[in-house]
């Protein structure tokens, strides 16, 4: 039978590396047991293999390092949880991602958080200088000796490609504007990632065009990173600090009537999964039950009969990439069957994991393992042959490129032209 506090962050032994270990060892012997997990991820087979390998063929056999490696090799899909036949509410409460995570904050506090994940944690504050000196920031990203010297000293890897900076911020757009939501029926908060702020500006203008052209007021309210890039590298302390900053913005806006529509999956699944935990508090419940993907969003009004289904054009065949961080929050395939909705669109699904997960695939020692991850997507993508290629997520859009040579569209983005020029 589980600790039922072995994932409260709030546990006096959380950080106890001990405590960790004996937890790490508990659901591993029942991880082995099952193996149901082993085509996931590199950490089961890597788990498994060592187990299978060792002196007694048991989880008594690994040993410490063992487990250091398949934390290590994590990269917080979450689609092992929900896989689990031993998930909570079951009495043997595994929870893995958790534990994973329970892991990597122990290793932190014991040795600190490591440079290469102090960097990628920073995710606002990269944004805000690639962004402050684009097209500069651009044009060193793409020079090899610079590549070298990031690889060099921070371990991100030479040869990975990197987001665009533009220096004309979503905000920015979006203050400049006027709202063209005409006797508006609902209002929305959107919290529109660090990624659409300062890399991908035309997903959020998508959103919000489509959002105004159904009748949905949109606000903009005061927000951060979301702090995922922080819990990869097991830094609680300051997820939890920018959980508190965007929990106190977010629960005004909920407070005043608004949902909050989030066009990032792994941005949604934190808000909705991650703040509850972190925080414990009433309020981050609230905004975490007000929170919802933006293709759900529009779905639901869809089932409503609420959305406005004009569209003039269709993409023709779509193939359309599955985030995991979007099937983990086990709300059916929305963005599919929003695309299902265009005309003479055919959506052929790929639910393949893209390997670059966080910040996981940015960095050196996991590169090469990260193309053999996506390799299974960008094969069947292939095979779909499509005329577009969609994903809710802008890292595995960048997985796919690097693996095609062809930059997928968020689906919000074909909604749009679906509509016609723009979104009205």
């Amino acid at each position: 039978m589980a600790d039922p506090i072995a994932y409260d962050i709030r546990a006096a032994d959380y950080l106890d590396e001990a405590a960790v270990e004996k937890e790490m060892r508990r659901v591993f012997d029942i991880c082995h047991t099952c193996r149901r997990c082993l085509p996931l991820c590199p950490a089961f087979p890597d788990l498994f293999n060592r187990i299978d390998t060792g002196p007694t063929e048991e989880v008594d056999g690994l040993k410490t390092v063992d487990l250091r490696n398949v934390v290590d090799l994590c990269y917080q899909c979450k689609l092992c949880y929900n896989h689990c036949p031993y998930h909570p509410p079951h009495r043997w409460m595994v929870d893995f991602p958790r534990l994973m995570l329970r892991a990597r904050a122990s290793r932190a506090a014991a040795e600190g958080v490591p440079l290469q994940d102090k960097v990628l944690g920073r995710a606002d504050l990269i944004g805000r200088i690639g962004s402050m000196l684009a097209p500069l920031s651009n044009l060193m990203n793409r020079v090899r000796l610079s590549r070298v010297l990031m690889e060099k000293t921070l371990g991100i890897h030479r040869n990975r490609n990197l987001l665009l900076f533009r220096r004309r911020r979503f905000s920015r757009w979006f203050r400049s504007r006027r709202s063209r939501a005409h006797a508006p029926d609902a209002r929305v908060a959107l919290f529109a990632t660090c990624t659409v702020e300062y890399n991908e500006p035309d997903i959020g203008i998508a959103s919000v065009e489509v959002l105004e052209r159904n009748g949905v007021e949109v606000s903009l309210p005061d927000q951060r990173c979301c702090g995922m890039p922080f819990l990869d590298g097991g830094d609680i302390e300051r997820a939890k600090t920018l959980a508190r900053r965007n929990v106190a913005s977010l629960a005004k806006e909920v407070a005043e009537g608004r949902d909050i529509v989030v066009p990032g999956p792994t941005c949604s699944f934190t808000i909705r999964n991650e703040y509850p935990h972190l925080l414990g508090t009433e309020e981050a419940r609230m905004v975490a039950s007000r929170t919802m993907d933006i293709s759900e969003y529009l779905m639901k009004r869809h089932d409503a009969g609420r959305l406005d289904t004009r569209f003039k054009q269709g993409p023709g065949r779509v193939g359309y990439h599955l985030p995991c961080h979007l099937k983990a929050q086990n709300i059916g395939f929305r963005s599919r069957d929003l695309l299902k909705l265009l005309p003479g669109t055919e959506v052929t699904m790929v639910d393949r994991c893209s390997g670059i997960d966080g910040t996981w695939g940015f960095k050196t020692q996991y590169f090469d393992l990260s193309l053999k991850v996506a390799k299974p997507l960008a094969d069947e993508l292939d095979s779909a042959r499509p005329d577009a290629t969609a994903s809710d997520c802008p890292l595995a859009c960048m997985q796919i490129q690097k693996m095609r040579g062809e930059k997928p569209l968020h689906p919000i983005q074909i909604v749009r032209r679906a509509y016609g020029e723009g979104a009205r």
